[in-house]
């Protein structure tokens, strides 16, 4: 695959705790440069961001990296988000609660994310590492009956990161209507043709 098909795959991203305007900026410009189809950015640029490139797709986290803000806190996130410019979101669930096997309140909360973005894209993360294979069968069940767009491996904040395995095991178990981004320690162009292979509409990765 040429390169340039590879950028319209990529969620170009900016995540870490000191990043600066000044980075946000150039990531904001590569993006535009090289066709990708996002930059991913802190809430609190978001609104900097979309003011200096009105044509440039925006997207932020929700709930990041942990999951385990409440869901009011993470809907008013959101709605801020949203009308601060962003067209897209990515939530990381609430790890606890699957782990308390609160499956359905962790598909409710996703669900009224979605009600909250509407027609704008919503990315659910997942955090693969943390779970179990039941736990990511249920979390892609969570996914597709709660009407999110898009089942997210990881933040690239926890233990570990994307692992293809993971993407197939999603692939097999998601709705038709649900797509899959793969993001943490994606850092080639090799390993971008083997996730995209593997099923993957979207890559996050900051490299």
């Amino acid at each position: 695959m040429k390169k340039e098909a590879l950028y319209q795959y990529v969620d170009h991203t900016a995540l870490k705790a000191f990043t600066t305007w000044q980075e946000i900026r150039t990531l904001c410009q590569e993006a535009l440069d090289y066709g990708m189809v996002s930059v991913c950015i802190p809430s609190s640029y978001v609104r900097r961001a979309h003011e200096a490139f009105p044509e440039l797709t925006i997207c932020t986290v929700t709930g990041f990296p942990l999951g385990n803000a409440s869901t009011e806190a993470k809907l008013a996130e959101t709605r801020q988000a949203l009308a601060d410019g962003a067209g897209e979101v990515d939530m990381v669930i609430n790890i606890g609660m699957v782990k308390n096997g609160e499956y359905d309140a962790v598909t409710e909360e996703i669900r009224l994310l979605k009600k909250e973005t509407g027609e704008r894209i919503l990315k659910v993360i997942i955090e693969t590492c943390y779970l179990t294979e039941e736990e990511k069968i249920r979390m892609c069940r969570a996914v597709t009956e709660a009407g999110a767009d898009y089942i997210k491996t990881s933040t690239g904040f926890g233990t570990a990161g994307a692992a293809l395995a993971d993407v197939k095991l999603m692939k097999e178990h998601i709705g038709p209507k649900v797509k899959i981004k793969a993001a943490g320690g994606i850092r080639s162009r090799e390993e971008m043709e083997a996730y995209i292979a593997a099923g993957c509409s979207r890559i996050g990765t900051s490299s």
